[in-house]
């Protein structure tokens, strides 16, 4: 049984916007499965519908085995969420916060003094665990809100944009106890905006645009469909010679750049020491030279026609969202 299925999921709000568009997807037990594309894509959107905080407006997800539509009990009981705004009251402890989230999942007071130690353990939190949140930096927030969500050990964690605004050695750490948790066997829905956010983490990758996945698979995958790795050459001052008709018996020419050789080469690094012999061997001169991936950035540019990075747009229609009762 998936962990999360989605077919045809629609949310439409009362401007007429069609925030999400008739998503469909799938993730496996034990997925990191990463949704990736800019602000306004759809991404929260979609989220708030599997988390039951918003109700679709066309079309059928289950999360955990349970319909988030007609069973949000069983859906919440099931999954842990964290999501951009973390709700924490600034004036509570961060051991207080994750014993009263433990009440409100019902577990026995000493059960839950338990789990909360644990937890601030776990998020390298001990230190501060007695000090009111208001206090704390936005990396501690941010675990903090990580170790409220885990604390009825869900089977499936949804992380909406867990590292936005975050320090890099934060965000590591983010990303060490996401990888951790997975390999414990939780399943976790991850939206995010950042490229090297969803190559490092992801197990498959969802791109969105417009409220439409445009493209779906493995990082490598994904990579692989839009180019091989290309060899990028400066030649010395003056230096030209027989230089493409040495490089063509490695790889296709590429158009040059601002005077820059390239050429497409499926071997990727281990191309490089040939073409330096065969280079030298013809007395061709270089200065410098470099082997460049594909990047989901080339993905996201080849689906939908511009850059990932740096679209602020906000998502249409959010300050809308209906929660769902009960």
């Amino acid at each position: 049984m998936p962990a999360i299925e989605v077919s045809n999921l629609q949310r439409a709000f009362s401007a007429g916007v069609l925030a999400v568009a008739g998503i469909d997807l799938r993730v496996d037990a034990g997925e990191i499965y990463a949704f990736l594309g800019p602000n306004g894509a759809g991404k929260t959107t979609t989220v708030r519908m599997l988390t039951t905080l918003l109700r679709p407006t066309g079309g059928s997800a289950t999360v955990a085995g349970h319909d988030v539509v007609a069973e949000p009990a069983a859906v919440r009981a099931a999954i842990g969420v964290a999501l951009q705004e973390a709700a924490l009251d600034p004036l509570m402890t961060g051991r207080e916060l994750i014993r009263m989230q433990a009440t409100l999942h019902g577990i026995p007071r000493a059960e839950g003094q338990r789990r909360a130690d644990d937890l601030l353990r776990r998020v390298g939190l001990v230190e501060a665990g007695d000090r009111r949140v208001g206090t704390y930096s936005g990396g501690m927030k941010r675990r903090l809100d990580l170790a409220s969500a885990l604390v009825h050990e869900p089977r499936v964690l949804f992380l909406d944009e867990p590292t936005t605004g975050l320090d890099p050695v934060s965000r590591k750490s983010i990303w060490e106890e996401v990888e951790a948790l997975n390999r414990e066997g939780t399943t976790v829905f991850l939206t995010t905006q950042y490229l090297e956010e969803a190559d490092q983490l992801a197990d498959r990758v969802g791109i969105i645009s417009a409220g439409r996945i445009v493209a779906e698979g493995t990082p490598a995958a994904l990579k692989a469909e839009v180019g091989k790795p290309r060899m990028e050459l400066v030649l010395a001052a003056g230096e030209r010679g027989d230089c493409v008709e040495v490089l063509s018996r490695f790889g296709d020419p590429l158009p040059p750049r601002d005077g820059t050789l390239m050429i497409e080469v499926a071997a990727g690094s281990a191309a490089i020491a040939p073409v330096v012999r065969a280079l030298d061997e013809a007395g061709i001169t270089v200065e410098s030279l470099d082997v460049v991936e594909p990047t989901l950035d080339d993905v996201f540019v080849a689906k939908t026609g511009h850059h990932l990075e740096g679209d602020e747009a906000s998502e249409p229609g959010t300050g809308e969202a209906e929660a769902v009762s009960g």
